[in-house]
């Protein structure tokens, strides 16, 4: 910005506001998709549960302050969390959405493997994986936000290798299929999700030699882990008139 554009601004003309970050982390567990949730303990919503997140500092970026807090509330080390997957969702800017003062909210979601239960921090009196469907009542607008995150991950892994990211690092496609049935919701023909995979390019790799007992009848998995792919082609479609 030029001198002269700099001229006749004032900047006490326009009223200050927070920018924060929320976290919707999402992972399969138990044969459920669940997000990970906090119980806050500061006003305000004290009591409530909550999607992890905090305010962006003066000397970060928002997808600085996202990695912090997922972090921070995953117990995972910056390293490990550079493998999995976080992407910004949208900004929440209703003037009422905090009744502390006027605050902005850059929204992400992350899709991480099954990890043990977390620990909270900051102003979170406890931490907890809980099944999507169970989390209704949430504090500020935070049911909006993980509503709009479940959309998105429904859509994006129809097009995208993104369902790799819920698993770990070797994984059997009976995993990988689970995680599309609890994304979306309803269960897939075993034979014909297969075939798909396997005839989509760079979608998996198989890890040569390697197989996991499945506690079924019959030989063991093989494993694969995610390929060179990032988009589907062809795409992934789930059944017909299913939606989240």
């Amino acid at each position: 910005m030029t001198g002269g554009a700099m001229h006749g601004y004032d900047p006490h003309a326009f009223e200050p506001f927070a920018v924060t970050v929320d976290l919707a982390v999402f992972t399969v567990r138990d044969a459920e998709l669940q997000v990970l949730l906090i119980r806050r303990g500061q006003e305000p919503y004290r009591g409530a549960w909550a999607l992890p997140g905090g305010f962006v500092l003066p000397t970060e970026s928002a997808e600085e302050a996202a990695g912090r807090e997922l972090a921070e509330e995953t117990g995972l080390s910056d390293a490990t969390l550079a493998h999995h997957h976080l992407e910004q969702l949208r900004t929440y800017s209703r003037p009422d959405r905090d009744p502390r003062m006027r605050v902005v909210s850059v929204a992400y979601t992350a899709l991480v493997p099954d990890l043990p239960e977390p620990q909270g921090g900051g102003d979170a009196a406890h931490a907890q994986w809980m099944p999507v469907d169970s989390a209704r009542e949430l504090a500020f607008d935070h049911a909006r936000i993980l509503t709009d995150a479940h959309h998105r991950i429904g859509a994006k892994i129809e097009y995208s290798c993104l369902a790799t990211s819920f698993c770990p690092p070797e994984f059997t496609l009976g995993e990988l299929r689970q995680v599309y049935e609890t994304v979306w919701g309803t269960a897939l023909d075993r034979p014909n999700f297969r075939r798909k995979v396997l005839a989509t390019p760079g979608f998996v790799q198989a890890v040569a030699g390697a197989a996991r007992l499945t506690g079924g009848r019959g030989k063991p998995a093989a494993l694969y882990r995610a390929g060179p792919a990032t988009a589907l082609h062809p795409p992934l479609l789930r059944p017909e008139g299913r939606t989240e």
